[in-house]
């Protein structure tokens, strides 16, 4: 039997008992039923009522909307953080949802362990304004903090889902450019790979207590409005490639839709050389993080700051 790759690593652990019971409720609960003819802009909406009324943010976080270069954007900080540490945080929802507090909660979580403050974008969202204004926003977002007098080196990106795409192609423009790149990444169950042929994608595809392919189908031709857009590396950067980039650090769950992708993702950091890290945890659901109750999710956090903290020189972040 062939050797495990070092830079992947399996967390064996038994899933705790607030993973099973959020399972549970989300496959009873979460997984809305999208076509073709469903409205988004109004499915948007009911996503931001439920953010507001479900997650709260702790109230030492301060939230300071901001203009980033002409992107509307929000600063988290605590009073911990330090003014030259910043995660350039790129959110999730399927180039089409946003949910302010809990993505705010989560990076606040991540500004604590690693003394930083947080930059979240607010891209422009499909379908009203479909591939590339989700890329030109993030880009933008990050020349800004450059501007500022930012030192790349003490920038970290970072992404859950359809932001771990934008992080991505981020760094792909960023690179092109010829610009500074930051530190490193991190990169929460990414979806990058908007042919959608992963394995997981079919073999979990019923039993994703989240996602669902058709979902997933109907949002993709909201963002891209081409078929053969599906393997530009802007639109799914697995296909980029990878030389060059900085540090990568992913997580995905065990028996999510997207884990191949986070899989493939990696090896093929791997083979161009560049210094990545896989974790895969068993049975959370995608993009557990957010989920601060979970065991999983605190650890989860740990082993982020561990890896940021090694890469960054930050000496007393994921101690």
């Amino acid at each position: 039997m062939d050797k495990p790759a070092d830079y992947r690593h399996t967390i064996e652990l038994r899933p705790s008992w607030q993973t099973r019971a959020l399972n549970a409720l989300l496959r009873l609960s979460a997984r809305r039923r999208v076509s073709q003819e469903s409205d988004v802009a109004v499915l948007r909406r009911a996503y931001e009522e439920i953010d507001a009324r479900y997650f709260q943010v702790a109230r030492e976080v301060l939230r300071t909307p901001v203009d980033c270069g002409g992107v509307p954007a929000e600063w988290v900080t605590l009073p911990e953080s330090r003014h030259e540490r910043v995660i350039l945080y790129l959110h999730g929802g399927s180039f089409a949802f946003r949910f302010p507090n809990a993505h705010a909660a989560l990076v606040s979580r991540l500004c604590r362990r690693l003394g930083a403050r947080a930059l979240i974008p607010d891209y422009r969202l499909a379908p009203e304004y479909p591939f590339p204004a989700a890329p030109d926003d993030c880009h933008r977002a990050y020349r800004a903090l450059i501007a500022q007098g930012l030192d790349p080196r003490n920038i970290v990106l970072a992404g859950d889902s359809a932001g771990g795409n934008l992080a991505l192609v981020t760094l792909q423009r960023v690179r092109a450019a010829g610009e500074a790149l930051p530190s490193c990444a991190v990169l929460l169950s990414p979806a990058l790979d908007c042919t959608m042929t992963s394995p997981s994608m079919a073999d979990y595809d019923g039993l994703d207590p989240v996602l669902q392919l058709r979902t997933l189908l109907v949002l993709r031709r909201c963002y891209v409005q081409s078929p053969q857009q599906y393997i530009d590396p802007e639109v799914s950067p697995l296909f980029a490639d990878f030389r060059g980039f900085p540090p990568l650090f992913l997580q995905a769950g065990s028996s999510e839709m997207l884990r191949d992708e986070a899989v493939r993702a990696a090896d093929k950091a791997h083979a161009a050389g560049v210094d990545v890290e896989l974790e895969i945890w068993p049975e959370v659901p995608h993009t557990f993080q957010v989920a601060a109750f979970l065991p999983e999710a605190t650890s989860a956090i740990d082993h982020i700051a561990r890896f940021v903290g090694r890469r960054t020189g930050w000496g007393d972040a994921g101690a």
